[in-house]
């Protein structure tokens, strides 16, 4: 037998071979650039995390006691605010999807709770929880940083660069776990400290010294609600509140939240 021989084309008269040329290669597809990129936004909220970081720092030079001083909840606040706000700043500026309005709406309740309960309370000798003293040229600038500045810088940032109707009623109840948690830690710290330690609680509101248990125990009530009715206002304006761009050429998705 014998090997079968493979089939041979033979040229057609006339007509001319093909050449044996490679295919052409592939021309990459090239990327595309980020859409949705929000640069303002971006800045901004980089400017308000630099006022929140500049306030703690300034009060952290002042401090001689820094375990005291992060311990307000101002401090931590608006650490909490700077962290969000480094955070959407990221996304904003490389266009990705915002940060989710459980958290944007939270750092926003934070901050808010702490410049509200500043100038009516603490600052406020009607109050009957007042905390005025004498403050250093830096003590000055740190305190409306961290209690003027920053809660209006946030407030501006979710009427203005974001779209409405991020925030649900679930939210509400959802943000109160950090309020309610530092009540106990502000409790331990102080019943950890001797007695007569300057600052060994925090706010006057929460001083055992002066209230005992059962009045701390009434003052978290009623701060409580208050705290609870500020977040349901938010989550109502948020869903009434227009959008401040219309319709078109949105800063932010629908249903974003704050600070993103």
């Amino acid at each position: 037998m014998t090997a079968p021989t493979s089939p041979t084309t033979t040229p057609q008269p006339g007509l001319p071979e093909a050449p044996d040329t490679p295919a052409p290669a592939a021309t990459p597809t090239p990327t595309a650039a980020p859409a949705g990129r929000r640069p303002f936004a971006a800045a901004w909220r980089a400017l308000v995390a630099l006022a929140a970081l500049t306030g703690v720092a300034l009060d952290t030079i002042e401090s001689d006691d820094l375990g005291r001083l992060f311990g307000y909840f101002t401090v931590q606040s608006n650490l909490l605010l700077a962290i969000a706000c480094v955070w959407s700043a990221h996304r904003a500026w490389t266009g990705r999807p915002p940060l989710s309005p459980r958290i944007t709406g939270g750092a926003l309740l934070y901050i808010s709770i702490t410049g509200l309960v500043f100038h009516f309370v603490l600052s406020n000798d009607s109050s009957g929880f007042a905390m005025t003293s004498e403050r250093t040229p830096l003590e000055s600038v740190a305190n409306h940083l961290l209690h003027t500045v920053t809660p209006l810088a946030a407030a501006f940032d979710w009427l203005v660069l974001t779209a409405p109707g991020g925030f649900l009623l679930r939210h509400a109840g959802q943000w109160l776990a950090y309020p309610f948690l530092y009540l106990p830690f502000a409790l331990i710290r102080g019943a950890l400290l001797d007695p007569g330690t300057e600052g060994r609680y925090p706010y006057p509101f929460l001083d055992v010294d002066l209230h005992g248990y059962a009045g701390i125990l009434g003052n978290a009530v009623v701060f409580g609600l208050a705290f609870y009715t500020l977040a349901l206002v938010l989550v109502l304006l948020d869903r009434a509140r227009p959008h401040p761009h219309g319709s078109r050429n949105r800063i932010s998705p629908p249903g974003s939240g704050p600070l993103k």
